[in-house]
C-alpha cells in the first residue's frame, strides 16, 4: 500500500510533462500569454510586476479554497491509486462487444480500404466528438440527477477558480469519469474496427489527440481562473470559451446548469442552455444559497455521499411502502 501512495504522489511532477494533462507547461504558458493579452488591454500603467500580481494574486490562489484544490489533487490521486482503479470500466470489451454488434447488424466487417490519411482524420474527429459528447451527458446528469448533484457539488463548491480547481473533485465523480473515458474509447474503437480494421491511429501532439490539443492551447486553463477571456459571440455559438465556463460556476441563479459542454457549444445550443459572455456582465463564483458547506477536507469527502443517500432514501422508502402494500 505504502508503496502505491508513493507511486502515486511520485506520477504528479509528471502532469506538468504530460499534453493529455490540463496543468501540462504548454497549456499553463500559452494561458499565461492570453492572460498578457488581457492585462494588456485592461490596465493601462504595465509592468512585469504587475502582471505578476494580475497572474498570481494572493486572494485567489492562497485562498482557503484553493488550498483544498491542491491538497484534493494529491489525496484524490492516492484514492484513485488505492480503490477505484483496478476495477474502473475497460476500453477492450466495449470495444469487441460494439464491434460484434455491429457485425450482427450489418454482416462481418467493412475494412474500407480508404486512404490511411482520411482513416486517421476520421478517427481522430469521432474519438474527439464522442468524447466531447459523452462529457456533456455525463455532466448533464450529474447537474440534473439529485443525487448525483450531491456529488458534483464538489466542485462548484469552489470559491475561486485556479487551474487546480480541474482537480477539484469527489472519487465518485472521478470513478464515473474514468468509465465514461473507457466507454467512449471502446465505442469509437469498436466502431472503427468494423469500418477500417485494425489499422487504427489518430493524429496526435505529443500523444494527445489533434483537437484536445488545439482546444487546450487556446486557454483552457483560463476557464478555471480570475481571468475574463470571452471569445466573442460568434465563435462562442460553437466553442465553450474561458469567460462561459465561468459562467458555468457563477452562483447567479440564472447561470445554474448553463454551458455543460466541454470544448463544443453545440450540445448546449441543443439543449437550450447556451449563455455567451455577453449576456454575463459580472459573476461571482460558487454554489449560491446552495451552499454545500464543504470547509474541510473531511466535509468535501463526507458530506456528498450523506447528502447522495438523503436524496436517493424517498425513492427507497416509496418502493418499500409499495412493496408492503402490495404483500398485504
Amino acid at each position: 500500500m505504502f508503496e502505491t501512495i508513493w507511486q502515486s504522489i511520485s506520477t504528479l511532477p509528471g502532469y506538468l510533462i504530460d499534453a493529455n494533462k490540463r496543468i501540462f507547461w504548454l497549456y499553463l504558458a500559452s494561458a499565461a500569454v492570453m492572460a498578457a493579452f488581457v492585462y494588456c488591454a485592461t490596465t493601462q500603467v504595465r509592468s512585469f510586476k504587475g502582471f505578476w500580481h494580475f497572474l498570481f494574486p494572493r486572494s485567489v490562489w492562497l485562498h482557503e479554497s484553493a488550498k483544498q484544490d491542491y491538497c484534493l489533487f494529491i489525496i484524490n490521486r492516492i484514492i484513485k491509486a488505492l480503490t477505484f482503479t483496478p476495477i474502473v470500466l475497460t476500453m477492450v470489451p466495449v470495444a469487441i462487444g460494439i464491434s460484434d454488434f455491429m457485425e450482427t447488424l450489418f454482416g462481418p466487417s467493412l475494412h474500407l480500404q480508404w486512404s490511411p490519411l482520411v482513416v486517421v482524420g476520421l478517427f481522430t474527429l469521432m474519438l474527439f466528438l464522442i468524447d466531447d459528447l459523452t462529457r456533456y451527458l455525463l455532466h448533464l446528469a450529474l447537474h440534473k440527477v439529485p443525487c448525483l448533484w450531491e456529488i458534483h457539488k464538489v466542485h462548484h463548491s469552489a470559491k475561486v477558480l485556479t487551474p487546480f480547481t480541474i482537480y477539484r473533485s469527489h472519487p465518485i465523480e472521478s470513478y464515473f469519469y474514468a468509465c465514461r473515458m473507457a466507454l467512449t474509447q471502446g465505442i469509437v474503437v469498436g466502431l472503427g474496427y468494423f469500418f477500417f480494421g485494425s489499422a487504427l491511429s489518430m493524429f496526435d501532439i505529443l500523444g494527445a489527440n489533434l483537437f484536445v490539443f488545439v482546444f487546450n492551447v487556446c486557454g483552457s486553463n483560463l476557464r478555471h481562473s480570475h481571468i475574463w477571456f470571452s471569445w466573442g459571440d460568434r465563435l462562442e455559438g460553437w466553442f465553450i470559451s474561458p469567460a462561459q465556463h465561468q459562467i458555468h460556476h457563477s452562483n447567479n441563479p440564472k447561470h445554474f446548469d448553463t454551458n455543460i459542454g466541454s470544448a463544443l457549444a453545440i450540445w448546449d445550443r441543443l439543449g437550450g442552455s447556451l449563455i455567451k459572455a455577453s449576456e454575463a456582465k459580472s459573476i461571482s463564483i460558487g454554489v449560491g444559497k446552495y451552499n454545500a458547506g464543504h470547509d474541510s477536507l473531511w466535509a468535501i469527502y463526507y458530506k456528498p455521499v450523506v447528502a447522495c443517500l438523503k436524496a436517493c432514501k424517498p425513492k427507497f422508502v416509496m418502493r418499500k411502502k409499495y412493496r408492503d402494500e402490495e404483500r398485504r
